[in-house]
């Protein structure tokens, strides 16, 4: 939200549609529908990227955007890091352009997301292969907690982590042998709340 700067927390959910209901009984503003959303992650040869915790994607949804994260600063109770994004007219050029650099393809990921903005503060509702989730990105931590307390979302069950990262502790868990974190790859299996080592924070939501 704020220049190069990404701050944002998410949440499990047990009941996205509830969830949905409640952000719209807010007043919040839906700026993207339900979005289909592609993901490639790049890394350096030797991942230096993923040593480095620094983070490279092109992202596919309703344009083509370019991502560069930096580390998530320590100490914080909401996530937050570097980044800097741009959108690109051509999908297929920039990865093109980039395994050109030298980097590759270390992973890809897809989710449908629908995102309302509310108080300057943007709500996206994520339905991931894994499991669904509500991301609250903000200006800063106080206004994020803010909201998450006004859809009655249990603070102490937020996810600092990013998906990727909930995806490659899932895969420790379960040996799973695959890299992508698709709805393919999904699609006969629903891993549980404790096998993604989160909880269901909209205990207390209701219609």
């Amino acid at each position: 939200m704020s220049s190069d700067q990404e701050i944002e927390v998410k949440f499990y959910l047990a009941d996205l549609p509830a969830l949905q209901h409640r952000v719209e009984a807010l007043g919040a503003r839906c700026i993207q529908t339900r979005t289909h959303e592609v993901n490639l992650r790049f890394d350096s040869p030797g991942s230096q990227l993923s040593r480095n915790f620094q983070v490279l994607r092109l992202r596919q949804d309703t344009a083509a955007r370019l991502t560069y994260k930096g580390p998530q600063q320590a100490g914080s109770e909401v996530h937050i890091r570097r980044e800097i994004e741009f959108e690109v007219s051509d999908f297929d050029a920039a990865r093109r352009f980039l395994e050109a650099l030298g980097f590759t393809v270390m992973m890809a990921y897809e989710k449908y997301r629908t995102v309302y903005e509310l108080d300057s503060q943007l709500i996206t509702l994520d339905e991931m292969p894994f499991g669904s989730f509500s991301e609250i990105e903000g200006t800063d931590p106080a206004s994020i907690r803010r909201i998450a307390n006004a859809l009655g979302l249990n603070w102490e069950a937020r996810v600092v982590a990013g998906y990727v990262v909930l995806f490659d502790q899932l895969r420790n868990r379960l040996n799973l042998d695959f890299r992508d974190l698709t709805f393919a790859n999904f699609e006969d299996k629903q891993p549980s709340a404790a096998e993604l080592g989160v909880a269901p924070a909209d205990f207390s939501v209701t219609d």
